[in-house]
């Protein structure tokens, strides 16, 4: 079994999330008492908020190929971001480690391709929406087509993303905006969604929704245990 290394922490929930579905697919694959191999550095969000806010890009680059650097001395095999923005720095992170990293949104892509699918509506932050670094490697290296919300369903799901996901915020309307969200582009000829921020898929389930949602938490987390026990190979 390889060590998994996990660059999380932004934010630490769905980092938890992380460390649950590991140990639990290694269980049920192996059986017995077994789980994970992992090593874990999880940053401070509140940093790394203010530079996504203020887009200063290259110190937060730094401060993830720091992380990758720690990971790989800890003795990781592999790097996976416990995040879908923050590969906006996978190149900046893989390059600098020399380690394999498995891409959240190549699995992601996988799935959706799987199912059979060709035509999927992206949402996340407003950077993982509008910006080339995850719907353009979605596009060339897979040949999906995305379709991202207008620019007012691109803003009320960046307000969700960073301030109504928590328990103490969500409520019937977050969701209502989200059913409204995802409708409109099932409109607009979406044949499933991506939730394509990890704290997304802690609130919105597929139980609501008719569509098909690919919850990117779940999938790379289950891509990273079946990478972990040899049952793919990483493309260049």
């Amino acid at each position: 079994m390889k060590t998994i290394g996990l660059l999380g922490g932004m934010v630490w929930d769905s980092s938890l999330e992380y460390y649950r579905i590991l140990n639990e697919e290694i269980a049920r694959k192996l059986g017995g008492f077994h789980s994970a191999k992992c090593v874990l550095i999880s940053l401070d969000f509140y940093d790394i908020e203010i530079m996504q806010r203020q887009q200063r890009w290259e110190d937060a680059a730094k401060i993830m190929v720091d992380a990758g650097k720690r990971l790989k001395d800890a003795g990781a095999d592999f790097i996976v971001i416990c995040t879908n923005l923050m590969h906006k720095m996978a190149e900046d992170v893989r390059q600098a480690t020399g380690l394999p990293l498995l891409h959240i949104a190549d699995v992601t892509a996988a799935r959706i391709k799987a199912c059979g699918l060709k035509k999927v509506g992206l949402l996340g932050s407003l950077f993982t929406m509008e910006e080339d670094f995850y719907k353009k490697r979605l596009a060339d290296r897979h040949g999906l087509q995305v379709i991202i919300p207008n620019k007012q369903d691109r803003m009320t799901i960046h307000r969700a993303v960073y301030y109504e996901l928590k328990p103490s915020a969500f409520s019937e309307k977050t969701m209502s905006n989200f059913r409204d969200v995802i409708s409109r582009l099932v409109e607009k000829g979406a044949e499933g969604v991506i939730l394509g921020c990890t704290e997304i898929p802690l609130f919105i389930k597929q139980k609501d929704f008719k569509v098909p949602l690919f919850d990117t938490t779940t999938i790379h987390t289950q891509a990273a245990v079946a990478y972990a026990l040899g049952e793919f190979e990483l493309d260049d």
